[in-house]
């Protein structure tokens, strides 16, 4: 409970500050306008300018929202965008790499004395032992077993088994158990080239240890096997020891990349030719 001194004094204090309220309501700070509603207006007007600043925090903050959403959008968008042209770019350079590879078959095709056949590899084994290849003609295309497969780059391999009507299986020369006769162009050493079965290198056997061999000789089919044409390239000497016996150790590397053969020739055999004249 408050004494008497202090409620007189409280008193006193409020009816101190009504009369200047009463004052300042009589007073004017400028025509027109008493310092009480200066002083109100004052006030309000900074409650005002805090919330109005308020709602144009929000507004930003929301504004900001909307704008990231587009960004996000818009990226989506562009990566998508970006993901298509990537896609129709890969497709333009398949075919530019196809034309490509089509264009040294015809001008291999215009370039040499033989009837060929063309023909597009559909699969290739991947046994690690056997290294073969299906191409799209067979027996109704004229295929048969034995006839030489070539590329622009060399010799590929030959058509073995028995073809089907529309394909055929292709042995490659890396096979280990293929073999085609050869020679060193240089020096016309004559050997036969066999593959090794690792799918990537082949060996010369039956060369001389008095021939000249040397590393990066080329090696072409020599045409005696009654297979492979006479001069096409087979590969290079990778590699040339003397043997312990008669015969030199020698390592080829083949010319033709058998990991991204695409189009191939067939070779015609000579008692086709009549049949075959009217085959692409």
């Amino acid at each position: 409970m408050l004494n008497r001194r202090q409620r007189t004094g409280y008193l006193v204090l409020a009816v101190f500050i009504g009369h200047i309220i009463l004052i300042s309501a009589q007073v004017t700070a400028r025509p027109g306008a008493s310092v009480l509603e200066a002083f109100t207006f004052g006030t309000l007007a900074e409650v005002q300018r805090l919330v109005l600043s308020g709602v144009h925090g929000m507004r930003s903050l929301w504004s900001g929202y909307i704008s990231l959403q587009s960004v996000r959008e818009e990226n989506v968008a562009l990566r998508e965008t970006v993901a298509q042209l990537e896609l129709s770019l890969q497709q333009r350079n398949a075919l530019a790499q196809r034309a490509h590879s089509l264009q040294q078959l015809l001008e291999l095709r215009e370039s040499i004395d033989l009837l060929t056949l063309g023909a597009q590899v559909i699969a290739a084994d991947a046994t690690p032992w056997f290294r073969t290849l299906t191409i799209d003609r067979g027996t109704s295309d004229g295929a048969r077993q034995d006839l030489a497969v070539i590329a622009p780059t060399g010799i590929v391999g030959r058509i073995v088994g028995l073809p089907g009507p529309r394909a055929a299986k292709v042995q490659l020369l890396i096979d280990r158990n293929a073999a085609a006769g050869a020679l060193i162009e240089r020096t016309r050493a004559a050997g036969v080239a066999v593959g090794v079965g690792d799918g990537s290198l082949l060996h010369m056997e039956y060369v001389s240890n008095l021939e000249d061999v040397r590393i990066a000789d080329v090696v072409v089919t020599s045409g005696t096997d009654g297979i492979y044409p006479k001069g096409f390239v087979i590969g290079t000497v990778s590699a040339v020891e003397r043997g312990t016996d008669l015969y030199k150790a020698i390592t080829v590397q083949p010319v033709v990349d058998f990991t991204d053969l695409e189009d191939v020739l067939i070779v015609m055999s000579d008692d086709r030719l009549a049949q075959a004249t009217g085959l692409e």
